[in-house]
């Protein structure tokens, strides 16, 4: 939380995307008497993955296990996650008309096994550990419900924008309201951060995500309640990072693709950052990973609200040691570089 506020803090503060996954046999032995979206929809479970990956990996932040996607089912989107296949969308959004049956997200108690995780989470948690909420950023989640599922060109979401941008900017408009709210409830629940997670956005080029998504980020984040950190994170997007600053967020989250240093000097060093290891150097013998750790802690040179994650989620297959000893190493080199 200290670095979140670019306050100074005695040693680089590490969690990491996925932290709670499919790398980790305790998760996989929870997901073995059950579905995913069933997990994603019974605190108690949600619960338990999330605190077993902070206990387990010795983080400094819990983040509460969910999906981007469980925000669609309340604005009228029939989702399903098939086998083997990932997020399946039966009713996707493919033309203007299509945009007026989206439902607008009245009441957010459709989401509350949401909030009683992170009720339940907070409360098994250490006092110490803050615990993050997040959602999908607008243009994620459009993408998703247009394409109906993962998509390579987002030829239909990018089709629709550029045909008809009346349409486009009210089905954002409308996310973002949701979103706002679904942020808000879950902080009222106890998420001490929110992060807003967005995945698809590096697709775009600098001009069409001035014009088509950074009125509606900036709308989702200036409706955060006032005093809690939010980390605005994407993939793909060292050609976005000043827009991304410009549509908000106290944590600009960096992919592997920039240079740890270059990106913060581009943000403005009046914001944090987090970031920025590649996941797959994970994979790579614990030489090599302290090595890829010791330069981005020497890239961010101890200054105050540096967070150490990846540049993206921990991947599935990842050597569960090499994760708990990545954290340890960023704890040990940094406390030297911070002390």
């Amino acid at each position: 939380m200290r670095a979140c506020r670019r306050e100074p803090v005695p040693y680089t503060p590490i969690w990491l995307m996925r932290q709670a996954g499919r790398y980790m046999a305790e998760y996989r032995e929870v997901r073995a008497r059950t579905t995913f979206l069933e997990l994603c929809k019974t605190p108690s479970l949600a619960a338990e993955v999330t605190v077993t990956a902070v206990e387990r990996l010795g983080v400094d932040a819990a983040i509460i296990f969910a999906d981007i996607l469980l925000i669609l089912e309340p604005l009228g989107i029939d989702l399903e996650f098939a086998q083997g296949e990932g997020p399946v969308i039966h009713n996707p959004v493919r033309k203007p008309a299509d945009v007026d049956r989206l439902r607008e997200l009245e009441d957010v108690n459709a989401l509350e096994f949401v909030y009683e995780a992170i009720r339940q989470t907070r409360r098994a948690l250490k006092r110490d550990i803050p615990l993050i909420g997040f959602c999908g950023a607008p243009f994620t989640l459009a993408s998703y419900l247009i394409e109906g599922g993962g998509s390579k060109n987002y030829v239909h979401a990018k089709r629709l924008m550029y045909d008809d941008a009346g349409a486009w900017h009210a089905m954002m408009a409308l996310i973002s309201r949701a979103l706002a709210k679904y942020l808000n409830a879950q902080i009222e629940a106890g998420a001490q951060a929110v992060q807003l997670f967005d995945s698809w956005v590096g697709c775009l080029s600098p001009d069409d995500y001035r014009e088509f998504v950074l009125p509606h980020t900036r709308s989702v984040i200036q409706n955060v309640a006032a005093g809690v950190p939010v980390i605005h994170f994407g993939t793909g997007t060292a050609t976005l990072l000043e827009l991304m600053r410009e549509a908000g967020g106290d944590v600009i989250g960096l992919d592997w693709r920039v240079r740890l240093d270059e990106g913060w000097q581009r943000i403005g060093h009046d914001a944090a950052v987090m970031g920025n290891l590649d996941p797959v150097v994970l994979f790579a013998n614990q030489d090599a990973l302290r090595a890829h750790a010791k330069r981005i802690l020497d890239q961010a040179g101890g200054r105050a609200g540096h967070i150490f994650n990846l540049g993206h989620g921990i991947l599935p297959e990842t050597p569960v040691e090499n994760v708990i000893a990545l954290v340890d190493m960023v704890h040990e080199m940094s406390h030297r570089l911070h002390g």
